[in-house]
């Protein structure tokens, strides 16, 4: 049986500058820098793409890691640089970040799918002009689900306290381990081992 083609470029979504740094919305940031550290790479500013990048090597295959550098509701503008440079189809793309609707500690992957209202997605399914790119969803929780007082714009630019950023941490260590499956095509096996408990 032959593998579908795998995943040759993984964007982390989150906003630059220190002051982000630490935020929910920044958990995309989070997930490709840990990839990044893993492989002993360094991200370098790349104007043509609008973002970071950094490349890994996975046996024969090489993985393009890309941290926009617009505005979260313009990471599409990057995405699209870099994709068509490259000659991408979005089922080649993989996309990491925040979710609202899953609770800390709690992280899933998938193909297509709505945006969720999350600026970022909506950017990148416009600018693509598809949906059909993998996802890998780290929950933070919502301001309701988590008994807080606060506007979600608000909340999603907070840092998480010290017990739901260790869930979250957790959940990012966890998903580390199937890079080598993405860039193969594996996904049966990565759906098994990020979407189980």
């Amino acid at each position: 049986m032959k593998l579908a083609e795998g995943i040759k470029l993984i964007v982390g979504l989150g906003n630059i500058g220190n002051e982000y740094a630490e935020t929910r919305h920044n958990v995309g940031f989070w997930y490709i820098d840990q990839i990044a550290q893993r492989h002993n790479t360094l991200f370098t500013e790349q104007k043509k793409f609008l973002g970071k990048t950094a490349k890994i090597r996975l046996n024969s295959d090489e993985l393009i890691l890309l941290k926009p550098s617009t505005l979260m509701n313009r990471s599409g503008l990057s995405v699209v640089a870099l994709s068509h440079f490259y000659k991408l189809q979005p089922k080649q793309i993989l996309v990491v970040h925040d979710d609202l609707d899953l609770m800390p500690g709690v992280k899933k992957f998938r193909l297509g799918g709505g945006t969720g209202g999350h600026n970022g997605l909506k950017s990148i399914t416009q600018q693509l002009g598809s949906s059909d790119y993998y996802r890998l969803r780290f929950g933070i929780g919502h301001p309701r689900s988590l008994n807080l007082q606060i506007q979600v714009a608000d909340f999603v630019l907070s840092s998480p306290n010290k017990e739901d950023r260790s869930k979250i941490d957790d959940c990012i260590d966890s998903s580390l381990t199937v890079i080598d499956d993405l860039s193969k095509g594996n996904f049966d096996l990565v759906f098994q081992q990020v979407n189980t408990k």
